[in-house]
């Protein structure tokens, strides 16, 4: 299903090419944004996180 949904955006940004400089414009904004990658940061490794605090716990 993601497979769906990456080829629907890559031909949508494909066939509207005004849409993949706002695309790039609205990462650009959120890259720059410490806060937001942070965020990001945490979501993805949080898992990695909790299973070696688990570690050290038990």
């Amino acid at each position: 299903m993601m497979r769906f949904v990456f080829g629907a955006l890559l031909a949508l940004l494909i066939a509207v090419p005004t849409l993949l400089s706002v695309v790039l414009a609205v990462i650009a904004t959120v890259v720059m944004q410490p806060a937001v990658l942070a965020f990001a940061a945490g979501v993805i490794l949080w898992p990695r996180l909790a299973r070696t605090v688990r570690g050290w716990t038990s």
